[in-house]
């Protein structure tokens, strides 16, 4: 009996790639290349086409992501220790026999992001932080497996919160107020729907004990969990580094040879260098726009005005809507494209002069970006069509605003009088 169209197994054009339903965009081509297992693709597939491709396919190595992995395990010939211990794969090998090897590398992944964590911000290792000590797990489905599995091979006394049982988000600060690490295995303040937190500042605040945070998320560069611990001044850390270092792990069993560590870091780096944002901040007129457009141009990116993209969505210039709205219908208008652009990826972006007086767009721009503060003179600002400007005179503009310009910046520059000048200095500084 023949099989149906849907059941047999779609060819597959590279020995490497992703296996998964939909994946969207994926930086896991790029760090594979980087990595050595190439011609790497992405493979979608409907969950009835998943067993054939897997067991008939010619792929020699496939990751595995969400909602295939436990399938991954149960159709695969032999199993890791850990892959038994959590009955899910991230990672299956063909071997030269044909048999099927699968391993979960996000248990590796996690564990190397961890020590490295623990090492570089802490000044301690994982074990002597955790050993005995109490951590809790946001979440409680595949990833957090994985995250739970890597804890408790650290000795640490994990709890899961979850939105049911005992251990809820409710009952967080009441039993585990001495945890000395959280770590967010949920998609709460994945991209787009950033930069959320499903543990709010105030709740980690009461966490004494609390030494760091992660989170598995890598996309914002700072979750709102990150951002909230950040604010608190506790060590925090998105997910980049495990996902480099569970594509190593898997990349080492794909080409059956061992991969220099360090190059966790170097493609770390690479992926942030390429997609952080580069925010430009500063008063009304100190030349953000036109040293962003020149700085986008060396850079090969995008560019974005945020008042040109309040015109280009609304049909009101920022003038407009100030002048006949009020600034405070405006400054909601302004936060709500901040926040759209905010969240994006490898832009340049310029914002109005009075971004900063709304305090809850610091991390709107903060979540994937650099700040950059523009210092210019006061007496070299133009004012002609700026109402802000031109209604409270900027001398009293700048006394509100430029401690804020100072304390929201990561670096700042001082104008040199051109905008190439400007983009080149920024440029350097960043290291782009």
């Amino acid at each position: 009996m023949t099989s149906t169209p849907a059941q047999q197994p779609q060819a597959t054009t590279a020995p490497f790639g992703l296996l998964g339903r939909k994946l969207g965009h994926s930086w896991s081509p790029r760090i594979h290349t980087t990595l050595g297992s190439v011609p790497y693709e992405l493979f979608e597939r409907e969950p009835s086409e998943v067993e054939p491709f897997v067991r008939e396919g010619s792929w020699r190595g496939i990751n595995v992501t969400i909602p295939y992995k436990r399938d991954a395990a149960r159709l695969a010939d032999e199993r890791s220790p850990r892959v038994e211990r959590l009955g899910a794969a991230n990672t299956l090998v063909r071997r030269p026999n044909g048999s099927i090897y699968a391993e979960n590398t996000d248990v590796l992944g996690f564990s190397l992001m961890l020590q490295r964590f623990c090492e570089r911000r802490l000044g301690t290792t994982a074990q002597a932080l955790l050993s005995g000590k109490p951590a809790l797990v946001l979440g409680s489905g595949g990833a957090s497996a994985a995250v739970q599995a890597a804890l408790e091979d650290a000795g640490a006394q994990v709890s899961v919160i979850s939105r049911s049982g005992e251990d809820t988000y409710q009952t967080l600060t009441e039993r585990h107020a001495d945890a000395v690490l959280v770590v967010n295995a949920t998609p709460v303040g994945m991209y787009p729907n950033c930069p959320a937190t499903p543990v709010p500042e105030k709740d980690l605040a009461q966490l004494k004990s609390l030494a760091g945070v992660l989170d598995v998320i890598y996309n914002p560069t700072r979750t709102g969990i990150v951002l909230a611990a950040e604010c608190l001044g506790i060590p925090a850390e998105t997910g980049l580094s495990m996902l480099v270092a569970q594509a190593l792990r898997s990349s080492e069993l794909f080409q059956g040879r061992q991969l220099d560590v360090s190059l966790v870091d170097q493609i770390e780096a690479q992926i942030l260098s390429e997609t952080g944002n580069v925010i430009l901040i500063g008063m009304p007129g100190c030349g953000k726009t036109t040293t962003g457009k020149r700085l986008a141009r060396m850079l090969g990116r995008p560019f974005v005005d945020i008042d040109d993209a309040i015109e280009a969505g609304t049909g009101e210039s920022a003038a407009h809507i100030i002048s006949t709205r009020g600034e405070q219908e405006f400054r909601r208008v302004e936060s709500k494209v901040t926040g759209e652009y905010g969240a994006r990826s490898g832009l340049v972006i310029a914002c109005g002069g009075g971004v900063v007086t709304v305090p809850a767009n610091y991390d709107l721009l903060h979540q994937n970006g650099t700040i950059v503060f523009i210092d210019r003179p006061i007496a070299e600002l133009e004012t002609a069509g700026r109402p802000v400007s031109a209604t409270k005179g900027v001398e009293k503009l700048a006394r509100e605003r430029m401690d804020i310009y100072r304390a929201w910046s990561d670096i700042t520059i001082s104008s040199m009088g051109s905008p190439a000048g400007n983009a080149h200095a920024i440029r350097n500084q960043l290291g782009l």
